[in-house]
């Protein structure tokens, strides 16, 4: 007998998952699934399941327990604390609602009641998210308990005992509907009302007046994520337009992009010169060749930068070491010749000068006949 194939594990908590055919391919969870496996954590059941109707089912309601006694954990059963709303595109603002009402006694059993579609038309307006994802958000909310579907708008007293409710809890704030001028009026008059805060400048309509401000960038963003003009309700033309402002664009920052890489290639190419220009210059002047350069001018600066030195004697016979002028050698003079005569000689005494060597014959023979013609001239 053949064997019989096996069935594949599809379930959530398989520990072996199908491999993907592609790898774009991504492994995603139904949209409605069966949270049974999840045994460690699970979301916050219906009313209608059988964990909360055990819960229900085993409070004795008849056991009424006052503001006082809740605030002091003087209770012998859980505080069960009903809050409702639309919750609406869930924000941290519901979050912190239900925080708040989860907080507001010892030993709270929180139940939240989600409005279904049709009415919260009727009432508010039309909704961002079906009833369906309204009820998933907020049961996957860590705070609350149970939740209550297609939840009424205002609360009587059948609604209130058929879910044991103790206390409601919303903000203080008057909400009228349907001529009443605040719904929650008689819970308050009954003491059955607790107060919680709205977070400042988070609400579901403003995240709609964001979307509806930006609305053409919120287009342009969904049609290059791959959505067809038909499914975000744009026009041909529309579509036209927004897909060539997506291509200028990505033109844009395409060039922005290159500008920015040869920016950073041109700095990086001028430090890399900078370095060689940096290393060249300390090559040629750095301390050893300055050192060398200077003591090779050194000598031709003292020399250019000192005057000339005197001579060794002046024109008048002054010496300019100041030494006796009998201490020269007679090679600095010269004698009269001898065709002068002995009278010449003598008179070389007389005439109190001495010539210096340098000084050419002939200018001696002229300076020698013209004493002698004053001499005779004189007798």
């Amino acid at each position: 007998m053949d064997k019989m194939p096996e069935e594949e594990d599809v379930s959530p908590m398989s520990s072996a998952p199908a491999t993907p055919s592609s790898p774009y391919e991504l492994k995603m969870l139904p949209l409605f699934m069966d949270f049974e496996e999840f045994n460690i954590c699970m979301p916050a059941p219906f009313s209608y399941d059988d964990k909360a109707m055990l819960e229900r089912n085993s409070c004795d309601y008849t056991q009424k327990i006052t503001y006082q006694m809740a605030r002091a954990g003087q209770t012998t059963r859980r505080v069960r604390v009903y809050a409702d709303g639309i919750y609406d595109l869930f924000h941290q603002g519901h979050a912190r609602q239900l925080m708040q009402a989860k907080n507001i006694f010892p030993n709270v059993y929180l139940i939240v009641g989600v409005c279904n579609d049709e009415l919260t038309l009727r009432m508010k307006g039309r909704t961002v998210m079906n009833g369906y994802e309204r009820y998933e958000a907020v049961r996957h909310c860590r705070y609350v308990d149970e939740i209550v579907p297609n939840a009424p708008w205002s609360l009587n007293d059948e609604f209130l005992e058929d879910n044991k409710i103790d206390f409601v809890a919303h903000d203080d704030i008057p909400y009228g509907a349907g001529g009443v001028n605040d719904i929650y009026a008689p819970l308050k008059a009954r003491g059955m009302f607790v107060a919680t805060e709205r977070t400042e400048g988070v609400s579901t309509s403003d995240i709609v007046a964001r979307i509806v401000k930006d609305y053409d960038v919120y287009v342009r963003r969904n049609l290059a994520r791959g959505y067809s003009a038909k499914e975000l309700n744009v026009s041909f033309l529309s579509e036209k337009k927004f897909r060539l402002q997506n291509k200028m664009d990505e033109l844009k920052s395409r060039g922005k992009r290159e500008l920015t890489k040869v920016k950073v290639d041109i700095i990086t190419k001028w430090e890399e010169k900078s370095r060689e220009f940096i290393d060249a210059f300390l090559l040629l002047f750095g301390r050893e060749r300055l050192n060398s350069l200077w003591n090779e001018s050194k000598g031709r600066i003292i020399q250019a930068l000192s005057p000339p030195g005197s001579p060794n004697g002046s024109i008048n016979g002054d010496d300019s070491d100041g030494k006796d002028r009998d201490d020269e050698s007679d090679d600095e003079y010269l004698e009269l010749p001898v065709e002068y005569g002995s009278a010449g000689n003598q008179e070389r005494s007389g005439l109190n000068r001495r010539c210096p060597a340098n000084r050419s014959l002939d200018t001696y023979k002229e300076e020698a006949e013209n004493n002698l013609e004053y001499e005779r001239r004189s007798n």
